[in-house]
């Protein structure tokens, strides 16, 4: 079985880690000043954080296209015609609706497409653990399964210091999202689990009392001292990432995975200033099998 996925969906490991994971990514595509980029095959993040900060104009995106999907299923199909296809919340993107039409472009090919409904380092796990569980010979039903058990039990929060992309991309009520800048609101925004879409959680007056209020969040599902598995995700704000790893380090007991910079399509939508973090019980990773 071989597995799909999405640039919205990010596996950040230690080169070691991840080269033992076999997965193949289909690029969304982000729109600046009229010029269009494939993620990570026509521009890399920091080259277009450094173009979005000079830009007057604000970015557009798009998803992979049926097309886009079904030419590697079809590539795919040749060597292994079962594949798990993993992708972007259905609640923030059009991603899983391409991947479900391209299945029916590639009859020799039989591809379970699995809706996320998160994004990011959460839906890495998903990758990560899926490439794991097949490369030690699981069965397909007993890694959906996995897959499952993840989702249910991982959650991710972000917050952020500017809301104007936020806005723009029609993620958040712009009427809301206007008072919230006016009044130097900072979100801290969660994914809802049924739909995938954004979820308001709190908010505060400062960007650092938004990064302790994630943590505090954290703290009404599972009690200090807890053991976490935790992955703090940023845009281009290494310092806030830091900032948010050394508040939840003082609260529980956290099995890290590397800090690492997000989708820089998810990054469109959010602006450099945004941190988040994924996080989930340690004990639901307790079997998956290791590099």
């Amino acid at each position: 079985m071989q597995i799909v996925t999405d640039s919205g969906v990010d596996v950040i490991l230690p080169e070691q880690d991840k080269a033992g994971l076999n997965y193949h990514v289909v690029p969304l595509v982000v729109t600046l000043d009229r010029k269009s980029y494939r993620e990570n095959i026509d521009i890399q993040k920091d080259e277009f954080y450094s173009l979005l900060i000079a830009s007057e104009n604000m970015p557009v995106t798009s998803q992979p296209s049926a097309g886009d999907f079904a030419e590697i299923y079809h590539q795919l199909a040749k060597t292994d015609p079962d594949i798990l296809s993993i992708h972007l919340s259905s609640g923030l993107s059009g991603t899983v609706n391409a991947a479900q039409a391209a299945t029916k472009m590639v009859p020799e090919a039989n591809v379970t497409v699995v809706d996320a409904k998160t994004l990011s380092a959460a839906a890495g796990w998903m990758v990560e653990s899926a490439s794991r569980a097949i490369n030690a010979g699981w069965s397909k039903e007993k890694v959906l399964d996995l897959i499952e058990q993840i989702k249910a039990a991982s959650y991710s929060i972000y917050t952020l210091n500017d809301l104007k992309y936020l806005i723009h991309g029609g993620r958040i009520s712009h009427m809301k999202g206007l008072i919230a800048s006016l009044l130097h609101i900072r979100p801290m925004i969660g994914v809802d689990k049924e739909t995938g879409k954004y979820v308001q959680m709190g908010q505060a007056r400062s960007f650092e009392n938004a990064v302790k209020g994630i943590v505090s969040l954290i703290s009404r599902q599972y009690e200090p001292g807890s053991e976490l598995r935790v992955q703090v995700v940023h845009a281009q704000n290494p310092s806030g990432a830091e900032m948010l790893r050394e508040q939840i380090e003082k609260v529980f007991k956290c099995s890290w995975l590397p800090v690492g910079q997000l989708s820089l399509v998810l990054g469109a939508h959010t602006g450099p200033s945004m941190v988040g973090v994924a996080f989930a019980p340690l004990s639901i990773f307790a079997d998956l099998p290791q590099a």
